[in-house]
């Protein structure tokens, strides 16, 4: 479902509504989280603590933007103003968390993969925000459970996995806690199907439906690079010929970047030490430390210009 169709509504799902929407955490994720639920007719709130970090935001959403009406609006040069201008008026910036939570509905945090960092954040958030508020995150590793421990209004929590780039990537992880309840969780899948996503409902289990497939995936074909079974670039061929895969397992790697991976992995090792899947990797563990992280550095597996 396109954005512009279903632009006239909010979310609305069991009698609950959501129209405004606070994003915590203004790098990629949350930047491109802001855009689509702008897009679709939500009043977005984003924060973040250094207005430079916010200022980049909105650097990332114009851009992103001005794709998005270059392709919409190609022969229509007053419509995509318009367009840019309505989306634009729907987002506010903000570097006060307690002003940014007064009346808002749902509550996504977009910030770094740090659980203890997560876990205070929650905390402050679930005693500013009114009780109607739903919270989630956005992690893609880290449990729900474990991040709202804290958190009071249990049956009003879950978790939102989008997908890099958000304003491309058509699906929406939902996650459910064993705590949520029916109603939150069918107003975050009605939020999802708002934003023009195809949403999968999920439990809360490590990695949830994607990255618990596909983080040991690439890790395997980094064991078969240490145990000297082919090299990097016949990974990729391999699965891009034979699987029809449009990225091969190491490419992809790099794409994610080498440090997320490795985060990602060892942080399922530590909770889960006995599970085979979630055995960690020297090689990786060696390119990491030499700070050499993927695409985003310029080298990782393979080498980039930058």
């Amino acid at each position: 479902m396109a954005a512009s169709s279903i632009a006239k509504n909010a979310t609305s799902s069991l009698g609950r509504t959501i129209k405004t929407v606070t994003i915590i955490g203004g790098g990629l994720m949350g930047s491109g989280i802001a855009q689509v639920a702008a897009e679709s007719n939500h009043k977005v709130i984003l924060v973040d603590q250094k207005q430079e970090f916010l200022d980049k935001s909105l650097n990332i959403i114009q851009t992103s933007l001005k794709r998005v009406i270059k392709k919409k609006f190609d022969k229509d040069q007053q419509g995509g103003e318009k367009y840019l201008n309505d989306v634009n008026g729907r987002i506010q910036t903000s570097l006060n968390l307690e002003e940014s939570l007064q009346s808002t509905d749902l509550v996504i945090e977009a910030i770094v993969e740090n659980l203890g960092i997560k876990q205070k954040l929650f905390k402050q958030i679930d005693q500013i925000a009114p009780k109607h508020t739903i919270l989630t995150s956005n992690t893609s590793s880290l449990p729900i459970t474990e991040i709202v421990q804290d958190v009071k209004r249990q049956d009003k929590v879950g978790g939102l996995h989008f997908f890099n780039p958000v304003p491309v990537m058509k699906l929406l992880e939902v996650i459910r806690t064993s705590s949520t309840s029916d109603e939150t969780f069918q107003t975050l899948l009605a939020f999802g199907k708002a934003l023009g996503k195809t949403t999968v409902s999920c439990k809360d289990t490590p990695g949830f439906i994607v990255n618990r497939l596909l983080v040991p995936y690439m890790i395997e074909a980094i064991h078969m690079i240490e145990r000297g079974d082919a090299t990097p670039e016949d990974i990729d061929t391999a699965m891009k010929l034979g699987a029809g895969y449009p990225m091969g397992p190491i490419e992809l790697l790099d794409y994610v970047g080498l440090d997320t991976s490795k985060y990602i992995v060892d942080g399922w090792k530590k909770r889960f030490p006995d599970d085979a899947s979630f055995k960690t990797s020297e090689l990786l563990n060696k390119i990491v430390g030499e700070g050499k992280f993927g695409k985003k550095t310029g080298a990782g597996f393979y080498k980039y210009s930058k």
